[in-house]
């Protein structure tokens, strides 16, 4: 009998999880040097797997079932798996096949929620932009709307200049500002919308950039305001209730 042979019988039970003690053992020590015996053991474990899953999955291959039960039968007597013990084993194996397939599709579920929350978010955002988009669009369209140039009162060429668009109706400002002059430390502009009647009303707190320009996109303004003219001062970062003097810009409504 060669080596193979003489550990062929035992392959079957290892497959199992039923050898033990010295052969155990030996089986272990062959396997560890043997690449024949270590292929022959994964499909004998593999084609238990098939088995274990035949009550709740497609029936397995003939051939992995005839396979398994053939080493079966060829151990001697005194070494037969009991019934139980064969049970239990292919029962270990299918709650273990189990877990596994479970653990996948929680990590499939897991991507697709995270996926559906980005999408989501995406979704939003797009139709944020889209809202504004158009709430910009109704301003410029307005029949009602103010076309307001803003101009210092004391200045040198090239000048700051300041346009607003203001509609009374849809209680929407648009405001854009280039060639403004640096500010100090700690300091804002702030526009102001001066109606024809009542206290100036604050319209929106902005910094220029580098290039000295800057844009006010609706800022809260009561509803039905007539402006009479809209102005700029030099306020606190944080803004100001009341304009601060001097008025450094200032433009009468058309």
């Amino acid at each position: 009998m060669s080596v193979h042979e003489q550990f062929a019988e035992d392959l079957a039970l290892y497959a199992l999880g039923c050898l033990e003690g010295d052969e155990k053992t030996s089986l272990e020590t062959h396997l560890a040097g043997c690449t024949s015996c270590r292929r022959e053991l994964e499909q004998l474990r593999g084609d238990a797997a098939l088995l274990a899953l035949t009550t709740a999955g497609p029936k397995p291959p003939v051939r992995s079932k005839t396979r398994l039960m053939n080493a079966i039968a060829q151990e001697p007597k005194a070494r037969a798996v009991s019934p139980v013990a064969w049970w239990s084993v292919l029962g270990w194996i299918a709650t273990a096949a189990l877990i596994a397939l479970v653990a996948v599709l929680w990590n499939q579920n897991s991507r697709l929620r995270s996926n559906a929350v980005k999408l989501t978010t995406f979704a939003e955002q797009q139709k944020l932009l889209a809202n504004k988009s158009a709430r910009i669009a109704d301003i410029l369209n307005a029949s009602d709307a103010q076309h307001v140039v803003v101009l210092p009162v004391n200045y040198k060429a090239p000048p700051p200049e300041g346009r607003a668009i203001y509609s009374r109706q849809r209680g929407g400002l648009i405001f854009i500002a280039s060639n403004l002059n640096p500010l100090p430390a700690q300091k804002a502009y702030e526009l102001w919308l001066i109606p024809k009647q009542g206290a100036p009303i604050p319209a929106g707190v902005f910094k220029p950039d580098t290039r000295g320009s800057a844009v006010v996109v609706n800022p809260p303004l009561p509803a039905g305001v007539e402006a009479k003219a809209f102005a700029i001062t030099i306020e606190p970062e944080q803004g100001s209730t009341t304009p601060t003097m001097p008025i450094v810009m200032m433009g009468s409504g058309g």
